[in-house]
């Protein structure tokens, strides 16, 4: 069975951490996983990412290798890059067929 990441579901409050990260992530400026968009409210969709310090759902560390994923910053339209798409796609595919 196929384990790819489904970024789409990495939004809410994240805390950045430099030890014991929920995700390794890598900032570029093209072809990202996802595109995140920092937002001071709402941080309820795929993509949207509202920093805090104490109780995050998710915890990011920004690294230069190895990343679990890679993001853009965007200023409108987060989400899944392309790559994700294709998972989504790929998921309901298999939902569909499913033997």
């Amino acid at each position: 069975m196929n384990r790819r990441l489904d970024v789409a579901k990495i939004y809410g409050k994240i805390k950045i951490v430099e030890d014991f990260p929920d995700y390794k992530v890598k900032v570029v400026s093209s072809f990202a996983d996802l595109k995140v968009k920092l937002v001071n409210d709402f941080a309820d969709g795929p993509g949207k990412w509202k920093y805090v310090t104490s109780f995050p759902d998710f915890k990011i560390k920004f690294v230069e290798s190895f990343p679990d994923f890679t993001i853009r910053f965007v200023d409108s339209f987060p989400g899944p890059g392309i790559n994700q798409k294709e998972i989504v796609a790929e998921k309901l595919l298999q939902y569909l067929f499913k033997s």
